[in-house]
């Protein structure tokens, strides 16, 4: 089976309104702010099953999430060593054939600043978020990836930078979609540390858009 690299981030400490929103919306091991944590992404879809039993049958790491969907499957590992974290994506990688210069190089879709977001826009937003609320006159950050998984190494990085809310992130489809509220400095801050962070990941053009 011809496997693709879509998504390969590892996240050395996750914060804690990322840990936060995985235990809410995962069914796996959940994990706890300071774990490390690796996302990976392929194609096809089914194929992330064997990534996942490679990665757990040789280390210690745990699953928060795994997601099948038709053209992609995600998976999440944590522990609170880096180092098993950073084993069981080399045993994955090693299994596949593949090395990490080999995964997708993200592609920022949009980013977009809301200010002063009206009170029915709020609550329009609150309804289908699955993490903390936006207050009406907070600034909202909204980031879109492709690959979609890369979203939450942009949701990481934001919540080191600066003191934003977490409204949700969506880390599985065609594209991740990350929603931040917060005070407009603050989410200018987030924003820029976002871009930033995919930016800097390196890697392969996706062949559906510009690097």
């Amino acid at each position: 089976m011809d496997i693709s690299l879509r998504t390969y981030i590892f996240l050395d400490s996750l914060q804690p309104q990322l840990a936060a929103h995985i235990g809410s919306t995962s069914r796996g091991f959940l994990p706890v702010a300071g774990e490390a944590s690796l996302y990976i992404e392929i194609a096809p879809g089914i194929a992330v099953n064997r990534v996942m039993d490679v990665a757990l049958k040789a280390t210690r790491v745990m699953p928060a999430t795994i997601a099948v969907e038709r053209a992609f499957g995600v998976m999440e590992l944590h522990h609170r060593d880096q180092g098993e974290v950073r084993q069981a994506g080399s045993v994955v990688l090693r299994s596949l054939g593949l090395d990490e210069s080999g995964r997708m190089k993200p592609r920022i879709v949009s980013s977009q600043i809301i200010r002063a977001i009206e009170p029915y826009h709020a609550q329009l937003i609150n309804r289908i978020r699955y993490g903390s609320m936006i207050i009406p006159g907070e600034s909202l950050y909204i980031l879109e990836t492709e690959p979609a998984a890369y979203c939450v190494f942009g949701a990481n990085e934001a919540e080191k930078a600066a003191r934003v809310t977490l409204v949700d992130v969506n880390p599985i489809g065609a594209f991740g979609r990350l929603y931040l509220g917060g005070p407009e400095a603050e989410i200018d801050a987030a924003s820029e540390a976002a871009v930033r962070a995919i930016e800097s990941v390196t890697g392969v053009p996706p062949k559906s858009g510009p690097a």
